[in-house]
């Protein structure tokens, strides 16, 4: 391994380093994929690393390429000590908002998992519930803290992977590229051939 990537993983790890010195075992990173796109659903996941775990690449999702988060998500999940996802999908986003279904998958996640972590460390979100486990909402989290990276990668390909299949269904719109974001050529064929089943309709109404 490079100085270079060891020297950023070990800066990644200093927050869960930390708590481990204090005598805490489990620490879960949890992370979601899909708040903003206007089709698909939120993809919420959580991890609990070994303490020792390295793996070289791991990083916020979005600064690593499709390719190399794929291996990623393999060496995570299989050395993870736990891990979950939860999917709550565009009906349920309609329904009850995304910031709650969000919240609801992050209560999921936690509910899923093997093994009760000890404390939860969480991209930002504040006011959830995480069935009285002790939990730090830490901004950027993704890009800060080891286990919230892991569980960014884990989401984020859960999802693509969702929005893989979709496109098969739907290729009109081009999830395979747009994994159901507004680009430019997504809002276009929105308008050209309507909305259909995966659409958000609380995020599409001003395109319809």
């Amino acid at each position: 391994m490079k100085e270079k990537e060891e020297a950023r993983l070990n800066e990644l790890k200093e927050y869960e380093n930390k708590l481990h010195k204090n005598g805490i075992k489990y620490v879960c990173g949890i992370d979601e994929a899909g708040r903003g796109p206007l089709a698909g659903p939120v993809v919420v996941a959580a991890v609990i690393m070994p303490e020792d775990s390295f793996i070289e690449g791991v990083n916020d999702s979005k600064k690593v390429s499709e390719k190399k988060r794929e291996k990623l998500y393999e060496e995570i999940t299989r050395t993870a000590i736990s891990w979950s996802v939860a999917i709550i999908d565009e009906k349920k986003i309609d329904e009850i908002n995304i910031l709650n279904a969000t919240k609801r998958g992050v209560t999921e996640c936690i509910a899923s998992l093997s093994i009760e972590p000890n404390v939860i460390v969480i991209d930002a979100l504040e006011n959830i519930n995480t069935l009285g486990i002790p939990y730090e909402p830490i901004i950027k989290g993704d890009a800060k803290v080891y286990s919230i990276s892991a569980a960014s990668i884990i989401a984020k390909v859960t999802r693509d992977r969702i929005m893989r299949e979709y496109d098969e269904k739907y290729p009109q719109y081009g999830f395979l590229q747009n994994k159901g974001y507004g680009t430019a050529k997504h809002i276009q064929a929105i308008k050209k051939y309507g909305i259909c089943s995966i659409h958000r309709r609380s995020f599409v109404k001003n395109f319809i």
